[in-house]
């Protein structure tokens, strides 16, 4: 599989200015509260300061998160809502007799988006591109099966 990623140009700006916001602002306002936590005294039953250090510590995963996602990112238009699957579309489909929805393109941090995601480089997601409403495609799962799709709607992901 590949390491891009998808993205419509508005959730690339949101998540540009999520990273400069956690990276900047946020970075420093948990820096002071962890010097002002330490001015207390006594760290080791120090609640303030455990607090502030966890947060540190998550905000530090979230920035790590974020230049991954954005640094791996193709960003691009919107795709047409024309019914043909290409990536960042919406995908309904019958996968092996299973109704399936899922976002054709990695899942985007942040969208709360409650669909399963297929990246285009999967053997799914290079099956149903350019496949469109109706139409049947099959490709090779790992284990060596042949498995079935028809596509029943492609919608553009509106993030």
């Amino acid at each position: 599989m590949s390491d891009k990623v998808w993205l419509p140009q508005e959730a690339f700006d949101r998540l540009t200015a999520e990273l400069e916001h956690r990276s900047t602002t946020l970075r420093h306002e948990i820096a002071e509260k962890i010097d002002a936590a330490r001015q207390e005294g006594d760290l080791k039953e120090n609640g303030g300061y455990h607090a502030a250090r966890e947060e540190q510590s998550m905000n530090e995963t979230r920035i790590n998160q974020l230049e991954e996602l954005l640094s791996g990112a193709e960003v691009g238009e919107t795709p047409a809502d024309d019914g043909i699957v290409e990536p960042g579309m919406i995908v309904t489909a019958d996968v092996a007799g299973t109704r399936m929805e899922f976002l054709l393109g990695d899942r985007l941090a942040g969208t709360g988006l409650n669909v399963e995601a297929f990246s285009p480089e999967a053997p799914l997601g290079r099956a149903i591109q350019g496949a469109k409403k109706g139409d049947t495609v099959s490709y090779f799962a790992p284990n060596g099966s042949e498995i079935e799709v028809k596509i029943i709607n492609a919608v553009p992901f509106s993030g």
